[in-house]
């Protein structure tokens, strides 16, 4: 049997201490636990929808806000991404997801390139959900994208309900990633015309 590509990261600083475990072989199994419910939410229908294994446990400094402890779940899941994807041989390297959420339709484009770069066409009205900042949706693909190498692209087509629109965001990132780090049989090493990535 082929051992799993897993990425296991443990982060403690004076705001925040996360621990975070990924399977990428894995079928969707999680246990998260933030203290942010909202963004637990979002991480669960990632793991769902991107078939991977997830286990987070975070705390962090809620009583000033949530943007560290979403930032920093977000510097471990790039860094494990990373971690499991090693040199990367064999993976499809690009993925690519468009899902709706009954009015909203989100598209998630992807590259796992080692080239950081956010491109982030998401505009949501809300301020918060339940105690989850909206505006640190983008900091956490952000932090993904700065730890895990990736060139990321979220847009949203359409949509009016912010709940709405974030759900299609984290199950299209999910079923993108999917497809990218899925092994391609016929490639022997690295899909890249330089033979490294």
């Amino acid at each position: 049997m082929a051992t799993l590509r897993s990425g296991e990261i443990q982060r403690k600083t004076t705001e925040t201490e996360v621990n975070l475990h990924l399977i990428l072989d894995g079928t969707g199994q999680y246990e998260i636990d933030t203290g942010v419910p909202f963004f637990d939410h979002m991480l669960t229908l990632f793991t769902v929808h991107s078939l991977c294994d997830l286990k987070v446990k975070a705390r962090g400094d809620l009583a000033v806000d949530d943007h560290h402890t979403v930032e920093d779940v977000g510097i471990c899941l790039g860094q494990a991404l990373k971690e499991a994807l090693k040199d990367k041989k064999g993976i499809n390297r690009y993925g690519e997801a468009t899902v709706p959420m009954d009015e909203a339709l989100v598209r998630v484009v992807l590259d796992l390139s080692g080239r950081s770069y956010l491109v982030y066409n998401v505009d949501l009205k809300r301020e918060r959900i339940g105690n989850f900042s909206v505006e640190n949706a983008r900091e956490f693909f952000q932090a993904v994208v700065n730890n895990g190498g990736l060139n990321l692209h979220l847009d949203l087509i359409r949509g009016e309900n912010d709940h709405h629109i974030l759900e299609a965001i984290f199950k299209a990132f999910g079923r993108a990633l999917k497809q990218a780090v899925a092994i391609e049989a016929r490639v022997e090493g690295v899909w890249s015309s330089k033979e490294t990535l």
